[in-house]
């Protein structure tokens, strides 16, 4: 909402002025706020104690570990030995009894586990001695314990801090607490950052796939109005370039042929042809003449009838026997004088 919505609208205005001494920016009102961050502190409270109480549990827990692997490596002395494996069996048993001994948010007539009960658990307790050293021996280990473990969060931290001396550690590490509370709200604030570049762009990204949309639209339009106006004239102009295209084409080959021609055709083979066409032409028209006389005697020979046909078959007959005779002499003759 703008600021000239509230100048415009002042009875609304009013009625936000109204509602702001009731209602949080959240929309809650002041009596659920006060009870909400009455119900955040005391889940706080209740968050911090469960924090410490695991916290402990686990410390102990890989205090528990350490001395099983150490033992594959090196020699444990027999004390330490008694100290984790006393410490272990109690953790155990401390987890037993409780998972046996309902809480108040449980039923309180629900079955045993394989029918046993805290006493018979209890029972499963290391000796009292042993019980006793442990406690005696166990702020100092555990505080051993989390002094290093401190120490290697420090220098995974700072890598550089890891060469300095016992006493400089000891003093970042009393800082390391605020570095590490100041990092978490770099992170958050990053983070939230992130979030928001996040929505700013995908908000620019809608807004340019909208504009760019609207301008492909324009385009379009642009296309299918104007393009369609001008096809005419770009079609004409496009067909008078072909049209021009093809007849210097054809200009081209006809001078190709016409150079062929040339080089084909010299002055002495165009003479030679006309005296070859004049013979041909004269032959052609002595073949022509004697054509005629062939026709007019076939003519005259078939107005004698049938009967002349049949002395004129003879007549070749006999022919091609005398030239058969003759080139058989000629052959004998040729034999003769060899």
């Amino acid at each position: 909402m703008a600021e000239e919505d509230l100048t415009r609208n002042p009875l609304f205005c009013k009625l936000l002025a109204t509602l702001a001494q009731h209602v949080d920016q959240t929309g809650l009102t002041v009596s659920l706020r006060s009870e909400l961050d009455k119900a955040e502190q005391k889940l706080q409270s209740q968050r911090r104690h469960w924090l410490r109480s695991e916290s402990l549990h686990r410390g102990l827990q890989e205090m528990i570990q350490d001395c099983s692997v150490r033992k594959h490596h090196t020699t444990v002395p027999p004390d330490q030995t008694m100290f984790h494996e006393t410490m272990e069996k109690c953790l155990l048993v401390a987890q037993c009894v409780r998972q046996l001994d309902p809480s108040t948010t449980t039923n309180q007539d629900q079955p045993s586990i394989l029918g046993l009960n805290t006493q018979q658990v209890m029972e499963l307790m290391p000796p009292e001695k042993n019980v006793q050293r442990m406690k005696q021996s166990l702020p100092r280990e555990l505080e051993k314990h989390l002094k290093k473990k401190c120490l290697n969060l420090l220098s995974y931290y700072q890598p550089e801090w890891e060469s300095e001396s016992e006493g400089l550690k000891n003093s970042k590490l009393s800082h390391l607490s605020v570095q590490l509370d100041k990092e978490q709200k770099r992170a958050k604030s990053l983070k939230e950052t992130c979030r928001e570049n996040t929505v700013l762009l995908q908000r620019q990204t809608q807004l340019y796939l909208s504009e760019l949309t609207k301008c492909i639209q324009l385009l379009q339009s642009l296309i299918l109005d104007h393009r369609l106006k001008t096809q005419t004239d770009l079609d004409r102009k496009k067909l008078e370039y072909f049209e021009g295209k093809c007849e210097l084409v054809l200009q081209k080959i006809k001078a190709e042929m016409v150079e062929i021609q040339l080089d084909t055709y010299t002055a002495d083979a165009i003479s030679a042809h006309r005296k070859i066409r004049e013979k041909l032409e004269s032959e052609l028209k002595a073949c022509r003449v004697e054509k005629q006389s062939v026709e007019m005697k076939l003519a005259s020979f078939e107005i004698l009838g049938k009967e002349f046909e049949a002395l004129a078959e003879e007549y070749c007959r006999l022919l091609q026997e005398i030239e058969a005779k003759n080139w058989a002499l000629k052959e004998f003759a040729q034999y003769n004088e060899k």
